[in-house]
């Protein structure tokens, strides 16, 4: 980074690895936390620090989690037989927001992507099953992105699920309320339809 001394420069180039900070933002921050009193760096430091020390996976459903069970799962309330499959931590912060879903999750850290190298094996479709052969599951909703490699990892989790007997369902996409059916997309409009209930 031209012009700036070795110390903000190495601060910028470390927050510049962050996923949505660019150069110019990382600078600005690396400028900022230079201007910072030493004992507020310090503690900024330490908290990253020890939060990611004590941050680990969830035993039961791969969530995040400070213990051995996650919120979610250490709740005995949650256990309804239903259990929603996502594919990372942030998607089960994303539902939990809404406070309308109150079973289970399974966290997949990942989707299938042949193109990737990701096969069933790399990401968590065995530990799902054995969830569902262990615990009392009348439902397993699949909640992966609307893209590629969430479909297909949705369809292929359907496959394997069906046979052992819960009800398999998929989150419905479609037009986003206050959005104009002009303007959306083909593929969103195919699964608006799709996922149409009774009124």
């Amino acid at each position: 980074m031209d012009g700036q001394i070795e110390p903000i420069s190495n601060i910028a180039a470390e927050l510049n690895r962050l996923p949505g900070i660019g150069k110019k933002t990382a600078l600005r921050l690396a400028y900022y936390i230079a201007s910072m009193p030493l004992e507020d760096a310090r503690d900024l430091a330490v908290s990253i620090w020890n939060g990611r020390k004590a941050i680990r996976f969830c035993e039961c459903c791969g969530n995040y989690s400070a213990g051995e069970l996650c919120a979610v799962c250490a709740d005995e309330k949650r256990h309804n037989g239903q259990i929603c499959v996502v594919r990372d931590p942030r998607d089960v912060s994303a539902l939990e927001r809404l406070h309308e879903y109150s079973g289970l999750y399974h966290v997949l850290h990942g989707t299938l992507s042949p193109m990737d190298g990701i096969g069933p094996d790399d990401i968590r479709i065995r530990e799902l099953l054995d969830r569902i052969e262990t615990e009392q599951v009348s439902e397993v909703i699949l909640a992966t992105n609307p893209d590629v490699e969430g479909e297909a990892t949705a369809a292929y989790i359907a496959r394997l699920v069906k046979p052992l007997g819960p009800r398999c369902t998929r989150i419905a996409h479609g037009v986003p309320v206050g959005g104009d059916l002009e303007y959306t997309d083909d593929v969103t409009l195919v699964k608006a339809l799709e996922g149409r209930r009774e009124m």
